[in-house]
């Protein structure tokens, strides 16, 4: 059976039509998501992506040869991967129902997807929304799951995971170029972390330092009631910022 995983391989035009397919009975069972637009998601969503890509790409392969579980997490603090696969150390000494492994998905990467302008090239290919660009990460968790099960190692590095996700899915690299909040904050905003910044809080003008963007700057103003000191002694607040309440000073 691990053989017969090894030897699919698609042409470019019958991935497309898969992927469409796929696409296609998402809208037609999800509650969340029924364009190509995401603004709404739930770990079901991505189970019904495993069910759909299990039964349109993998020939059933996972129905009917794995006892374990996929499981699913959307997390919003995911800024630099939009995907990821979570598997257990000791998976080789697993019995094989008892293995859990866990595809999480970076949700604001696609929240995000219109905000910017551009090309959006999603590992190798180029995506023209964000449910595609959900699609072709959760293509490459899937070989990160697949390896997982079949060799109980992966790493998208590796020739034989290229291989197979070039074969499977006709990906030509294992990066993506989709807008994460540092670009967004860069390009939307004119701000980048070590920027210093004013902002109103309370009715008070504060200005402090971005030490970190995620969905909101983490900013770190001086105050003589601050909890956190630096080497120097130097007491600071730390507030977290909307990107919009921001003005870059000097």
């Amino acid at each position: 059976m691990f053989e017969s995983m090894l030897k699919i391989k698609y042409d470019d035009a019958t991935i497309k039509t898969k992927r469409k397919e796929v696409r296609e009975g998402l809208w037609r069972e999800s509650e969340n998501i029924n364009s190509a637009t995401i603004d709404c998601i739930s770990p079901l969503d991505l189970r019904l992506l495993y069910l759909h890509y299990d039964k349109i790409f993998l020939k059933n392969w996972f129905r009917d040869n794995f006892k374990g579980h996929v499981l699913y997490e959307l997390s919003r603090r995911m800024t630099k991967s939009a995907g990821k696969t979570k598997c257990p150390r000791n998976i080789a000494q697993m019995e094989a129902e008892d293995i859990r492994i866990i595809i999480a998905i970076g949700v604001d990467f696609f929240f995000k997807y219109d905000q910017l302008a551009g090309s959006k090239n999603v590992c190798g290919i180029e995506t023209h929304n964000s449910l595609e660009a959900l699609q072709i990460v959760f293509e490459h968790e899937l070989v990160h799951v697949l390896e997982f099960l079949l060799f109980h190692t992966s790493s998208c590095n590796k020739q034989r995971f290229k291989d197979t996700a070039k074969n499977l899915f006709g990906h030509t690299h294992s990066h993506h170029h989709i807008p994460t909040n540092q670009t967004v904050a860069r390009e939307k905003y004119g701000i980048n972390i070590g920027d210093k910044v004013q902002f109103v809080f309370e009715d008070q003008l504060l200005t402090g330092l971005i030490v970190n963007i995620t969905k909101r700057a983490t900013v770190m103003v001086k105050s003589l009631d601050g909890v956190y000191v630096d080497k120097n002694g130097t007491k600071y607040m730390k507030y977290y910022v909307p990107l919009e309440r921001l003005a870059k000073t000097r």
